[in-house]
């Protein structure tokens, strides 16, 4: 049996990005534009993730926050959390790193065709939604309608702010997002509340309607027991991100399990209905 490939390369072969750009999206996070030195595309899909090294040190893996659309280089967000994300936040443009993959499962893009979509992101997970986002504005006429939903904890941890602004100024998209909770010094003047504030407000045909949930665990419940409420009870109708703890990304550590499940290899995206059972997963 032949390994996975892509473009007639192994994914479990490291291979040498350079370090287009880094710009800040908050005081933890920064986004970084990579082009493989080889010139070919990375030809991910939505929702899938890359292992990503530096000589010397450990490697980890991180969500592409770019669709395929984008040609000529792909983007990650990355969170300093630790060793090896602490000093991919110390490089600058020209550097080189590794990448394997890419790995996991996608979002399922055949089933969002000619739905309602409802792109609900928390904290972090507006990074791997971002992805999905970018691909939807190029394929606009595809679907009904395109409605994203964003939560973070305080202004100053809100992503991709250029993005949003944009989204917002959309005639594909209907955009919206909230804080927590904003000091008096943040001069910030938009929403403020949890996520599910944002959808008491929504109205959708529930029976053509697909919600995807990318965000921390104690999103998820509140969320989906919403979108419980709104009409969302059939099958493939909410389709969720469970990318917490994924480690080797390819089912062998035994670190992101749930269950039965590698949430790197089964996931991380996975439909309610195949994970609402398992002890843990949400």
């Amino acid at each position: 049996m032949h390994p996975p490939t892509v473009d007639n390369q192994s994914i479990y072969a490291p291979r040498s990005c350079r370090l287009l750009a880094v710009s800040k999206l908050t005081p933890q996070e920064k986004l970084f534009r990579l082009r493989l030195e080889d010139g070919r595309e990375l030809n991910h899909q939505p929702g899938q993730f890359v292992q990503v090294s530096i000589p010397g040190l450990t490697e980890a893996p991180i969500s592409i926050a770019s669709s395929p659309t984008c040609k000529g280089y792909f983007e990650l967000g990355v969170r300093k959390a630790g060793l090896l994300t602490g000093a991919l936040h110390q490089l600058q443009p020209g550097a080189q790193i590794g990448i394997r993959g890419p790995f996991g499962r996608p979002f399922q893009l055949e089933a969002l065709l000619g739905k309602q979509l409802l792109l609900l992101a928390g904290g972090c997970g507006l990074a791997p939604l971002r992805s999905l986002i970018q691909y939807c504005q190029k394929q606009s006429s595809a679907y009904s309608a395109v409605q994203i939903l964003y939560g973070a904890r305080s202004p100053q941890d809100l992503l991709f702010k250029d993005d949003l602004e944009d989204w917002q100024l959309s005639t594909n998209f209907n955009c919206r997002y909230t804080v927590d909770q904003a000091p008096a010094s943040s001069c910030y003047d938009g929403e403020t509340g949890l996520l599910t504030r944002l959808l008491a407000d929504v109205q959708v045909e529930a029976d053509n309607c697909c919600a995807v949930l990318v965000g921390p665990p104690p999103m998820y419940q509140p969320v989906i027991s919403a979108l419980h409420r709104m009409g969302l009870n059939g099958p493939q109708q909410i389709m969720l991100s469970l990318e917490r703890q994924m480690r080797c990304g390819v089912g062998k550590c035994g670190h992101c399990t749930i269950d039965h499940l590698y949430c790197c290899s089964d996931g991380p995206i996975f439909w309610l209905e195949e994970v609402e059972h398992l002890r843990g997963a949400l």
